[in-house]
């Protein structure tokens, strides 16, 4: 396993880097882009990241709103990946144990109801040493006012922002769930006339 990278944000040393959403784009295409073998991309939308995964990569889809799936499952052909996106979600996936090499998701956890049933199935499919690469919204990581701000956020981003939790910690419950920091970024992205958007790009693996 290459050795663990976390930036010096991460632990406090600086405050995140404020970054606009090219910039935040093409972070994400990187990251994505570290995809091999066998890919799992849960929350799979309408097919936003095809154009940065490597073209060998072997792709499985899970979308449990029936309109992006259509429009997913359209895009995937054009992208020339052979498999239909799968009507389900991260709690229950349908794929047997050990079964992918690399799991993607911009934005999923959270989304997700069950964040710890949801890393344990990730786990699962995933084979030994396998790759897990994320891009989340998160809980703001340091001072109070944007803690609080995203907390009274919450009720109303759930319900109008597709069930977007603003207030979640997913770097502790992917620790929690046994995944292994490769790399852990964060980020605060120009959110005008709002503060700006803390978030999480990370690479962790499953024990070898």
């Amino acid at each position: 396993m290459a050795p663990t990278r976390v930036a010096a944000q991460t632990v406090g040393m600086a405050k995140d880097p404020l970054i606009d959403d090219d910039e935040l784009d093409d972070l994400e295409r990187e990251l994505i882009g570290r995809a091999r073998g066998r890919v799992l991309e849960i929350g799979a939308g309408r097919g936003e990241n095809f154009g940065a995964l490597p073209p060998e990569i072997r792709w499985h889809g899970l979308e449990p709103d029936p309109v992006r799936r259509a429009e997913l499952a359209r895009r995937a052909r054009e992208w020339g990946h052979a498999e239909a996106p799968m009507d389900a979600v991260a709690e229950g996936i349908p794929l047997a144990d050990a079964s992918v090499d690399t799991v993607i998701g911009t934005y999923v956890l959270c989304t997700v109801p069950d964040v710890p049933t949801a890393l344990s199935e990730l786990r699962r499919v995933l084979v030994p040493g396998g790759r897990m690469l994320l891009v989340e919204h998160v809980r703001a990581p340091r001072g109070w006012a944007l803690p609080l701000l995203q907390r009274i956020a919450t009720p109303f981003t759930v319900r109008w922002c597709g069930g977007c939790h603003q207030d979640r910690d997913p770097l502790s419950a992917l620790r929690a769930a046994g995944f292994a920091d490769v790399e852990v970024r964060r980020a605060r992205v120009r959110d005008r006339p709002l503060p700006p958007t803390p978030t999480l790009l990370y690479e962790g693996r499953t024990p070898s």
